[in-house]
């Protein structure tokens, strides 16, 4: 797939690299202590302590982007080494022949054709409360968007079905080892504990995505115009070459192939769930799996190595997007004011109703998150804090898991500084404004359902 070019988004990004520059120099800097817990850092509470400013210059500005670059270099590696084996997978002419099989199928029924985003919706976000799925969705982006467009939706679409699906399953997790294992680790709760009440908030947070998603693709199917995104996807139909899709029939041997690839995620799923695979493993898995696909496909080997580079090449602006992204968070813990604004964020809380208490830490998670947008590093940097100054105010340390949870997950979805965000949105070719215009309505959504989801416990003793 051809990489759509995001002028505008490196723009937004640089912009935020700028400011966030400029807080170095405005706000103090202050750190806290940290103690070992198992293999992470934790902060200790009440330990809050201003240091020696550390403004950071314009050195340290054209720095930044390789610095970030480097700090990113596992999801970046792991970007080019899908987008090849995408290539592989894309050059054997599979992918398109099987898309276009499927819109056979659902041809004259719309209702068929919408089922595809409530069920991958819901499958994206079982996985996203199960194990945390997040990084593991960009491969998949390849896939929805020239099917979504197909089916007569948009990019926006495409992009909803594996990213906010698994974004509403992050935020709303049942067991989801990144987030809520490190943070009842740190919070001193039993491992899956408050399972019950989480499945549901899981069920409740998934259905408002999917039916968010669903009005929104309804409309576009009506009256495509309207998408924010309808003239680039003009152009991205012609270069997929949509409108030559109906022509292809899916073969035996492009059923083979599919069977190839899906047999290679069925490896990943197990791997993820049973043995803890992450980047390194899955980026192998999907390397093979690509290979593997070549070699089903009947690709000749200058073919297949050259089908690998075009599709590691299309994926260039999307690991230097990356490496921006992550550039913002380089900026803001060198300038050491990361401990400062949550000094400030957890002072707030001090005299408040508990109830409110609740509210106030799920919306000072969502403001941390811009800074720390890595669900375990939050959970270590914020739990120490947050879980404590909970038991002072009458908040259950549940409760307060789950509202790091909710403060953490939800905003994923459009943070700057999140590389996984910044890195869909590229693989869709959907800038970054554009996606924020669209998806804001879809955060006050969230954040009044989790405001709403915050006050039950109270009255449970969950």
């Amino acid at each position: 797939m051809k990489q759509m070019k995001t002028p505008n988004t490196f723009l937004i990004v640089g912009s935020i690299l700028v400011l966030v520059a400029l807080c170095t120099w405005i706000v103090p800097s202050g750190v806290f202590d940290r103690e070992k817990l198992g293999h992470r850092d934790v902060v200790v509470p009440g330990t809050y302590h201003q240091v020696a400013a550390e403004p950071q210059g314009m050195g340290a500005l054209m720095m930044a982007p390789i610095r970030g670059f480097v700090a990113a270099a596992e999801i970046i590696g792991f970007v080019l080494i899908v987008g090849g084996a995408f290539g592989l997978l894309q050059r054997t002419g599979a992918v398109d022949a099987g898309i276009a099989e499927l819109v056979r199928a659902t041809k004259g029924s719309q209702l068929l054709g919408m089922a595809v985003i409530p069920l991958s919706m819901f499958m994206f976000s079982f996985f996203g409360g199960l194990i945390g799925m997040s990084e593991e969705i960009l491969p998949f982006v390849l896939v929805f968007v020239p099917l979504s467009l197909s089916l007569g939706y948009d990019s926006i679409v495409g992009v909803a079905m594996p990213f906010i699906g698994a974004g509403a399953g992050f935020a709303g997790a049942f067991m989801n080892p990144f987030t809520i294992g490190v943070a009842q680790a740190v919070a001193q709760l039993p491992p899956g504990s408050g399972f019950s009440y989480r499945i549901v908030c899981w069920v409740i947070i998934t259905m408002v995505a999917v039916l968010f998603v669903m009005s929104y693709a309804r409309k576009i199917y009506k009256n495509p115009s309207l998408s924010p995104v309808y003239d680039l996807d003009q152009i991205k139909r012609h270069e997929l070459k949509l409108d030559q899709q109906a022509e292809l029939l899916l073969t035996g041997r492009h059923v083979a192939v599919l069977i190839t690839f899906v047999l290679g995620m069925v490896v990943l799923v197990a791997g993820v769930l049973k043995l803890g695979w992450y980047i390194e493993e899955i980026s192998a898995v999907f390397l093979a799996t690509g290979l593997a696909c070549g070699l089903v496909g009947r690709l000749g080997r200058n073919d297949a190595v050259d089908a690998f580079l075009s599709g590691s090449t299309a994926l260039l602006s999307t690991a230097l997007i990356i490496a921006l992204a992550r550039s913002i968070l380089v900026i803001a813990e060198q300038g050491k004011i990361i401990d400062t604004f949550l000094h400030g964020f957890s002072s707030i809380l001090d005299h408040l109703p508990a109830v409110v208490c609740a509210q106030i830490m799920f919306l000072v998670q969502t403001v941390l998150n811009f800074f720390v947008p890595s669900g375990s590093g939050q959970a270590a940097l914020t739990m120490p804090i947050m879980a404590p100054l909970g038991d002072l105010v009458g908040v259950s340390r549940q409760t307060a898991v789950l509202a790091f949870q909710f403060g953490d997950g939800f905003s994923n979805l459009i943070i700057p500084t999140s590389a996984v965000c910044m890195g869909v949105l590229a693989l869709g070719g959907i800038p970054w404004e554009k996606w924020a215009r669209w998806v804001l309505p879809l955060q006050l959504f969230f954040v009044l359902t989790g405001m709403v989801l915050l006050i039950p416990p109270f009255f449970m003793g969950w």
